[in-house]
């Protein structure tokens, strides 16, 4: 660890807002003079104004990252991984191999997400209660569209037609398909289906999951794992969770460690299973290999107990966004930590968080198409700070300063904003204010972290309630 009040030089690779809000926790370090060294999608307003250096990378090409880093490695101490994209392409094992810099996400062999077989696999070695009903349909394996059409078949009349479709890769949210969402008929389906196996990709189809869902998310120094607050994501575009899927819309956090339709008991569960997955993942001793956040795990609490939808190997947006204001630790001190494996117990203060998103016009179906004016203003949310202080936060996301000196909406989520307070209902009103007070023909959903919204979860629980899964 370094010595306090010295400087510190961090790589961060960035897309959206998630990254700004790493920016922003690491920035508050009362020990160390941190100084910024951006990757960034675009020129982000909030990364241009904290970077000592920022370049421009569009694809986050690996090979142009590591070039990065090898023209500043003497300043930079180390680096953080924001999006799955160049952790699923190995940007740690290159960036550490050429530059020597130390890189806080796992390696490319334990980029979890790479494949959505391997997770329900990895899962049936160590918790398989916590996986759904599934099977694997490999690309190599049928002579015939007849005899793959047969087989799906054969699956639907086992578990029925209420199931997930999906691509063993990452697809960047796309060519996941589910009952009752994408499809209402089983050839409705099995079009669906084809249009991922005859792209060359094995598919996986799993029954659907109902019940409540949770973000389980965890520092991890290689030895050990240190657990954050639960929070919940609103996937869906609009109020009332309708609407297509998105990257997510907001979240909450309770101002405690779960939410508020589970009990403390339902949380542990979560922490036993992330442990079971953990620890046959680390073996005997230490795996350095999944250093940072190996384990952003979407949970969905359901009458048949805790499943796991999914695993990232990075942090979660908007989730991660919840956590990190109200982080008690010095940021840059756990990150030290977590490289020289000595990662102690990360502590959030007792506060609620809102997280709450502002998106283009034509972004998750609200319109077609909007050809007008893209300009977005965040003066009026900033101003809203000599009121809030650092209860209310803003993360630019998919923005971009240009030359004229004014900040644009690009094509994915716009802006967050962050509120901070005492319980839920304060957090969220902050939150909104801040939305309410930017400039820009931007929209929103209203009713993240809402009361009736999550008394529906906890009726819901109360009705199918997840108390205690044996595996």
């Amino acid at each position: 660890m370094g010595k306090e009040g010295e400087r510190v030089g961090i790589l961060v690779i960035s897309y959206g807002s998630r990254a700004a809000a790493v920016i922003d926790a690491l920035s508050r370090s009362e020990n160390y003079d941190v100084r910024f060294y951006v990757a960034d999608k675009q020129r982000n307003p909030f990364n241009v104004r904290h970077a000592a250096k920022h370049v421009v990378i569009p694809d986050l090409d690996v090979g142009k990252i590591c070039d990065f880093v090898e023209a500043n490695k003497n300043e930079i101490d180390f680096g953080i991984c924001c999006p799955e994209k160049p952790i699923i392409e190995g940007v740690r094992d290159v960036v550490e191999s050429k530059t020597g810099v130390a890189m806080i996400c796992p390696t490319k062999k334990y980029a979890i997400e790479e494949s959505k077989i391997s997770q329900r696999q990895l899962l049936g070695e160590c918790c398989a209660g916590a996986n759904p009903e599934f099977k694997v349909f490999h690309h190599a394996g049928y002579s015939s569209v007849s005899e793959v059409k047969r087989a799906v078949w054969g699956f639907l009349d086992e578990i029925g037609n209420e199931v997930a479709v999906k691509p063993d890769k990452p697809a960047a949210g796309k060519g996941v398909g589910v009952w009752g969402d994408h499809f209402t008929s089983r050839e409705q389906l099995f079009e669906h289906f084809s249009s991922i196996f005859d792209s060359g990709s094995d598919v996986l189809i799993e029954e659907k999951m109902e019940g409540e869902e949770s973000s389980f998310q965890a520092f991890c120094d290689g030895k050990r794992i240190s657990v954050l607050p639960d929070t919940r994501d609103y996937k869906r575009a609009f109020d009332a969770d309708l609407g297509q899927n998105t990257g997510g819309m907001g979240s909450y956090k309770d101002n405690k460690d779960w939410l508020p339709f589970m009990e403390e008991k339902d949380r542990e569960e979560e922490e036993r299973l992330v442990l079971k997955i953990f620890k046959k993942l680390r073996g005997n001793g230490s795996n350095e290999e999944l250093r940072g956040m190996p384990f952003y795990v979407a949970f969905m609490h359901t009458a048949k107990g805790a499943k796991i939808l999914e695993i990232n190997s990075r942090p979660g947006d908007p989730e991660i966004q919840n956590v990190l204001p109200v982080l008690k630790n010095d940021f840059v001190d756990v990150c030290f930590r977590m490289i020289e494996g000595n990662l102690s117990r990360v502590e959030c203060e007792a506060k609620a968080t809102v997280v709450t998103y502002a998106v283009p016009m034509d972004y998750g179906g609200y319109r077609e198409k909007y050809s007008g004016d893209k300009r977005v203003d965040l003066s009026g949310a900033y101003a809203l700070q000599e009121k809030y202080g650092d209860n209310l936060r803003i993360y630019p996301g998919s923005m971009e300063l240009r030359e004229d000196g004014h900040t644009y909406a690009l094509g994915s989520r716009t802006v967050c904003t962050v509120g901070v307070g005492e319980n839920i209902a304060e957090a969220r009103e902050i939150s909104l204010d801040g939305i309410r007070n930017i400039d820009g023909a931007l929209w929103n959903r209203g009713d993240i972290g809402a009361e009736y919204h999550i008394q529906r979860s906890v009726r819901r629980m109360e009705r199918g309630a997840f108390r205690g899964l044996e595996v």
